[in-house]
C-alpha cells in the first residue's frame, strides 16, 4: 500500500490512496493519508491539494480483515483514531482539498470526501455508510455535509447508497465526468484556486471553517463512542466476524494464546 505526495510547479498537489484491491486502508494506511494531508499544508509551496485514489474505487473505509486478525483491541483503537486523524487533517489542512471520487466511496471513505473543501466525481461514483452492517457508526456526521438529514438518516438506516449524480442536485458534488476525464476535472478547479493569492486562499479556509455550523471533529468522535460500546457489548465483533468470513472456533484458539 502506498500514499503518494506530488507538488506541481503550480503548486498543486496530488495525494494519491493505492491499496489493492479495494482501498480498505489498514490502520498505518490512514495515519499516511493525515500525515500525508498535514505536510502538505505545511508546505507554503502547496496552494490546493487534490485526494484521488488509484483502482477500483477511492475508499472502502478500514481494512475489517486486519481489525479481525488482531488480538484484543489494538487494530478497533487504531482504526478509529486513524479515521480521527485523517478526518481531521482534511478538514484541518491549511489549504483547500479537492475530492476526486472514482467508483465506491464508502464507509471512511464518505469521512475523507465529506470533510473535503470540493467534491468531483466520475460517472461511477457512489456513496455509502454501511457502517450499520458491521456494528459500528461513524460518518454520518460526513454523510450530513453531502445529503439533506432525512436522506442522511435514510442512507444510514438501510446502508444504502447513492449515486454521485444524484448529489449534484444538492451541490456537494460540483460535477460528474467520465472516469478518463476525473483527473483533469478536478485539475480544473484546482488551477481556478492555484490562481489565487495563496495567503489569502489560506486565511479564507480558516475562516470558513471558523464560521462552521458544526464542529465535525467532536461531532465524529460522539459517534465513536457508541462503536466502542457496541464493540464492548460483543456486537461489533460478531458482525465483523460475519463480514470478513472469519471462523469464531479458530479465532478463540488464537485469542487463547
Amino acid at each position: 500500500m502506498t500514499i503518494s505526495s506530488e507538488l506541481g510547479e503550480d503548486g498543486i498537489r496530488v495525494i494519491t490512496m493505492n491499496a489493492p484491491p479495494v482501498n480498505a486502508l489498514t490502520v498505518q494506511g490512514w495515519f499516511d493519508v493525515a500525515n500525508a494531508l498535514d505536510e502538505a499544508g505545511d508546505d507554503p509551496s502547496t496552494k490546493v491539494v487534490i485526494l484521488r485514489a488509484e483502482g477500483k474505487g477511492f475508499n472502502a473505509g478500514v481494512d475489517i480483515k486486519e481489525m479481525q486478525h488482531t488480538t484484543g483491541f489494538d487494530a478497533l483503537l487504531g482504526a478509529n483514531k486513524g479515521c480521527y486523524a485523517a478526518f481531521k487533517a482534511v478538514y484541518e489542512c491549511a489549504v483547500p482539498v479537492i475530492a476526486a471520487v472514482n467508483g465506491f466511496c464508502v464507509g471512511g471513505g464518505v469521512g475523507l470526501v465529506g470533510n473535503a473543501d470540493v467534491v468531483v466525481a466520475s460517472d461511477d461514483a457512489f456513496f455509502g455508510v454501511p457502517e450499520v452492517n458491521q456494528g459500528a457508526l461513524g460518518a454520518a456526521t460526513h454523510m450530513a455535509r453531502l445529503v439533506p438529514q432525512h436522506l442522511m438518516r435514510t442512507l444510514y438506516f438501510t446502508a444504502r447508497t447513492i449515486p454521485a449524480a444524484d448529489l449534484v442536485q444538492f451541490g456537494s458534488v460540483l460535477e460528474v465526468v467520465p472516469r478518463e476525464e476525473l483527473l483533469e476535472a478536478a485539475m480544473r478547479v484546482a488551477r481556478d484556486i492555484a490562481a489565487k493569492d495563496t495567503r489569502v486562499i489560506r486565511a479564507a479556509k480558516e475562516a470558513l471553517n471558523g464560521i462552521d455550523p458544526i464542529n465535525v471533529n467532536k461531532s465524529y468522535r460522539w459517534e465513536q463512542g457508541f462503536t466502542f460500546e457496541l464493540n464492548l457489548m460483543g456486537v461489533s465483533d460478531e458482525l465483523r466476524d460475519d463480514f470478513a468470513g472469519t471462523d469464531k472456533s479458530d479465532k478463540s484458539k488464537e485469542n487463547a494464546k
